[in-house]
């Protein structure tokens, strides 16, 4: 019991300190996760919204694989994306495997699908109330989806929130694609995996700590524009 109060009260002077180490693995979480957040906002809000106004052939289809596609295994990605990239797969040219690019690409398509099916369903309800108006004036799909978008913002925040909480907390095909490389692309993740395998509690409870209070935010800040949109619905 004593060393884990005491791995935890190491884990805090890291903190504290600003542990260099800490302050470097907790950035480059941050800076992947981000990058592949907006990556996937530019492809998702739009086809959620898209998938919410118009009808065709087979969307019904579309948006039952697009709901299955939230279950896929983060493995099983980094599996793809490691084949993909390697020296014998079609992208292998690029040489981006083991490196931050290959690891955002793995988080795009871990949390596009998730990103996309809730921007769906907030979407579809706004477009319920934005239907006779947005006919009436006779506009185009790209003023419908724009329009729905912008309106709809708090709705699509929220959306994108649980993709990063989604992506922060990612190991499997991270380790798998970007190969945990020291000071090139160790994460929070991966580090904490690292360090509890090597003994060093205290740096692994600090990468702990930062990974539990960015989730913790993520979800204080889900529950509050979720709180604030329902109310500014009364």
């Amino acid at each position: 019991m004593g060393d884990i109060w005491a791995g935890i009260a190491a884990a805090f002077r890291l903190i504290i300190t600003a542990d260099a180490d800490l302050v470097e693995i907790s950035l480059r979480s941050l800076q992947v996760t981000l990058s592949a957040l907006v990556i996937a906002c530019a492809i998702a809000l739009p086809l959620g919204t898209f998938l919410a106004i118009q009808r065709f052939r087979y969307r019904r289809t579309v948006i039952a694989v697009l709901n299955a596609l939230m279950g896929l295994p983060p493995v099983v990605v980094g599996l793809i994306v490691y084949i993909l990239l390697s020296r014998s797969g079609p992208f292998g040219v690029l040489g981006l495997l083991f490196t931050p690019t290959a690891m955002i690409i793995a988080q795009v398509i871990i949390i596009t699908p998730l990103i996309a099916s809730v921007t769906h369903q907030a979407m579809r309800d706004l477009w319920a109330e934005y239907h006779d108006l947005l006919i009436s004036l006779n506009t185009g799909k790209l003023q419908r989806v724009g329009t729905l978008i912008l309106d709809g913002r708090r709705s699509l925040l929220t959306a994108a929130l649980a993709g990063f909480g989604r992506a922060i907390g990612e190991v499997g095909a991270i380790m798998i694609v970007g190969g945990n490389i020291e000071h090139q692309t160790r994460v929070l993740t991966t580090a904490i995996a690292l360090e509890t395998g090597r003994g060093d509690f205290a740096l692994a409870l600090g990468l702990g700590f930062v990974l539990i209070a960015l989730a913790l935010a993520v979800n204080l800040a889900t529950h509050y524009l979720g709180r604030t949109e329902s109310e500014g619905r009364w």
